[in-house]
């Protein structure tokens, strides 16, 4: 399966609701471009819907690292949300969420824009 994705707007939030596994290749490329598309449109506040994201290795990890960086370059900001147990797990011993902040909820992640 390849990594899908569609979209809605929150206020000032982009949502990403992505689908599939990140894996080296063609997911991690699509991801990329996807992050650089959405950054190029003017999306400061992005917010990745994680819950059907169901594998992520290491270049995918990577790429997330990344995007969040590219973010911030553009004076914007990446957040994750709804991480399935595995990609939490990984997530977790890779001490990601140090870079990338980790949401349960729309809500709470929305809500952490305007802060």
């Amino acid at each position: 399966m390849a990594l899908e994705y569609f979209d809605w707007e929150v206020g000032d939030v982009f949502v990403l609701h992505l689908q599939g596994p990140i894996t080296f290749g063609e997911a991690t490329q699509k991801f990329r471009t996807l992050i650089h598309e959405t950054l190029d449109a003017g999306k400061k506040k992005i917010l990745l819907n994680m819950a059907e994201v169901y594998y992520i290795d290491s270049s995918g990890l990577g790429e997330l690292v990344s995007a969040c960086t590219s973010a911030t370059e553009r004076g914007g900001k990446l957040k994750v949300m709804k991480l399935t147990k595995r990609v939490q797990d990984l997530v977790q011993l890779t001490r990601v969420y140090r870079v990338v902040e980790v949401f349960d909820d729309e809500d709470s992640a929305v809500k952490s824009f305007q802060q």
